[in-house]
């Protein structure tokens, strides 16, 4: 029962919870959007803390970063959880719903992450770790200590204050940017503003790169590209930019997966813009 930060009480014995843009307002006994924030009596409690349910070794391409000491390998750990809901998700198993997990403490991960030669740090992944922000934090203090690296997959739906305070323990992050149109945002549970907001605040303090998975009718068109690649390219040409093909999952088995060609002209719009555009899953 690890009370959560960023937080306050509110008549009636709600909650509101301040980690995220949704600011879930949540009843005693309830929790939040991302199913990992519940209020016990008036008290936040972060139900997701140590929770894991994935832990692998993993090369550092796999998260993806390409230019974040290339050739190491990381250890991968996630648990349960997102604020964000989206149809297409492949760990939506996790992300979406409550699956068995075991507790491991921050300090057994660093016994785990020490004993794996040649492993350059932990990366917090699978499902969305900032909404785990409290097991994220002190688990990263640890880390650091030990001269080891810590890197975010996020979604980057997080609100400024808690992202000013897990940027000062992190080295590099890959950040989901969905799409660039707030409507599309909306319909995945997103806001597109606060995502743009925690690019530019993270790419200032560590290491960041960034991933767009492309979905046929959903973010496929030349013009998002184009902008989305351009706006980066004025935080910085040299952002490195994964463009993902889906592949049928989750609430959407009866499409059809993105086609090579797409992904292909999309590739070569961003690097217009982008000095490093890499394709994924192609």
């Amino acid at each position: 029962m690890k009370e959560a930060l960023f937080y306050k009480k509110d008549s009636g014995g709600f909650v509101v919870c301040g980690l995220c843009p949704h600011s879930c307002r949540i009843p005693a006994g309830g929790i939040g959007l991302c199913g990992a924030r519940m209020n016990d009596n008036g008290t936040l409690i972060a139900e997701s803390y140590g929770q894991i349910t994935s832990l692998n070794l993993d090369p550092i391409e796999k998260k993806p970063l390409r230019r974040f000491y290339p050739g190491s390998m990381i250890l991968s750990a996630g648990n349960y959880g997102c604020n964000m809901k989206c149809a297409y998700c492949q760990n939506h198993s996790i992300s979406q719903g409550k699956p068995e997990t075991k507790y491991v403490s921050p300090e057994e991960l660093l016994r785990v992450a020490k004993v794996m030669g040649g492993n350059l740090g932990i990366a917090f992944t699978y499902n969305e770790p900032l909404i785990s922000i409290e097991y994220v934090l002190e688990t990263a203090l640890l880390f650091r200590e030990a001269g080891l690296k810590v890197i975010l997959i996020t979604n980057g739906m997080i609100n400024p204050e808690p992202l000013k305070v897990i940027l000062a323990h992190v080295d590099a992050m890959n950040i989901d940017v969905k799409a660039f149109s707030s409507e599309r945002y909306g319909k995945l549970s997103g806001d597109l503003a606060a995502v743009k907001n925690t690019v530019e605040c993270s790419a200032a303090l560590c290491h960041v790169e960034i991933t767009s998975l492309i979905v046929p009718w959903q973010n496929d068109g030349v013009e998002d590209m184009q902008s989305l690649a351009e706006w980066l390219a004025g935080i910085s040409p040299e952002i490195a930019f994964h463009i993902s093909r889906f592949f049928p999952c989750n609430k959407m088995t009866d499409c059809s997966p993105t086609p090579i060609d797409t992904m292909k002209e999309l590739a070569a719009v961003a690097q217009k813009s982008l000095k490093y555009v890499y394709l994924g899953n192609v």
